[in-house]
């Protein structure tokens, strides 16, 4: 049979994948993007909702998870959010910011798709689904590729498989395999933005708040984020949750602010001074939907009595309990819906400014498959992007 060969060759049709595809096909390489999906940018397509957070306007490196916070400011600070956004203007795609900074297309994550596909079509990159990978090995300083489609051969090899969040799109560990086959070292991957699962009294106590969502600090000694928790039939959800979700370790409490935008205490001063003949539940009732006021109520130990009626003291302890409200969550969703994965390729073993391995030449490594992960709100496809980019235009 004839072994078909290419410049690069690409394992990955995701974000990182093709960006990356079309950069280099655009220096003049003869590009091939090999992906066992029937579609091309499946992850791309659910992303927000539909509408793909393709990037984030405050993008920097402190925004990212990795056993070496260095690695991705090269590649963050030769391809920004602002060239990213230059070309989805050229393409003529309307979006919008939602909330802190947050870009999203107006109209579909479909447009992401096809500008991306243009991208590759226009630069004569071939982009080939259905393909499955049965092995890869190097020889003649020759890369050579199986697959259900025949076999290929390339001196530069691309791993943009991704990580193994979202199965059910045809998340694999894939590349983690292909990279230790090739003598990399894989640090440990669990999911991350991901929702959590609660233990049974709490999941009982929590479950007629589901759909109810508050605005929160949600934080432990590694971070803290100021925005939104969701009550689930399952757990807590909602993107404050899921931002400290890649900062949690298992059996460890997370402490929630349930009143981020005021003094507690104060506030609790106040209604007592003006208020004297009210009770907590109606104070409570001011801040919270009735669902919340009604758990907080049957779950702390906090007296039932007139505002007037409480001393100081009290005042204080249950102000210090909406500001530091402990969840102790049982776990996480996992993989099944988790946004990203953290951990990966040891990103020591590759080169920040071209993404090629120090273990093995011609073997580069971009997008999630690295031991970088972002926050949530588009920090992720601007890892993708600026990883693809840096490696396009080194190959």
């Amino acid at each position: 049979m004839e072994v078909k060969t290419f410049d690069v060759i690409v394992l990955g049709a995701g974000a990182a994948g093709l960006h990356c595809a079309a950069t280099a096909a655009k220096r003049g390489k003869n590009v091939l993007v090999l992906d066992h999906a029937k579609q091309a940018g499946k992850k791309i397509l659910i992303s927000g909702g539909g509408r793909c957070n393709f990037t984030n306007m405050y993008t920097a490196p402190d925004n990212f998870i990795s056993a070496n916070p260095h690695f991705c400011k090269s590649a963050l600070s030769r391809y920004t959010q602002w060239d990213f956004i230059a070309q989805v203007d050229r393409h003529g795609i309307a979006y919008h910011e939602k909330t802190l900074g947050q870009l999203f297309c107006d109209h579909s994550a479909k447009d992401i798709v096809r500008m991306l596909m243009k991208e590759c079509s226009d630069n004569g990159a071939t982009v080939q689904l259905r393909t499955d990978i049965l092995s890869v090995n190097y020889r003649n300083e020759s890369y050579q590729i199986t697959t259900s489609q025949g076999d290929y051969q390339t001196p530069a090899l691309v791993v943009a498989t991704g990580g193994l969040s979202m199965p059910k799109l045809g998340a694999t560990p894939f590349g983690f395999k292909l990279a230790e086959q090739f003598g990399h070292s894989i640090m440990p991957v669990r999911a991350g933005l991901v929702p959590f699962t609660l233990h049974d009294d709490d999941k009982t106590q929590f479950e007629p708040l589901s759909g109810t969502a508050c605005d929160v600090i949600a934080e432990n000694q590694r971070a803290s984020f100021k925005e939104a928790m969701l009550f689930t039939h399952r757990g807590v959800s909602g993107p404050g949750i899921l931002q400290i979700s890649s900062y949690w370790q298992p059996g460890e409490k997370v402490s929630i602010n349930l009143l981020p935008h005021i003094d507690a205490l104060s506030a609790l001063k106040q209604a007592k001074a003006e208020q004297p003949k009210a009770g907590l539940k109606a104070w409570l009732s001011t801040h919270f939907a009735k669902r919340i006021v009604t758990m907080l109520l049957e779950r702390e130990t906090w007296p039932q009595k007139n505002m007037a009626d409480y001393s100081h003291a009290e005042l204080k302890v249950i102000a210090e309990r909406l500001h530091h409200w402990p969840l102790k969550p049982n776990g996480t969703e996992g993989y099944r819906t988790a946004e990203v994965t953290l951990g990966g390729v040891n990103v020591d073993e590759v080169s920040s400014k071209t993404m090629q391995s120090k273990r093995q030449p011609g073997l580069y490594f971009i997008g999630e498959v690295l031991d970088v992960t972002g926050w949530l709100g588009g920090y992720n496809f601007q890892w993708a992007w600026s990883s693809a980019y840096v490696c396009g235009e080194a190959l």
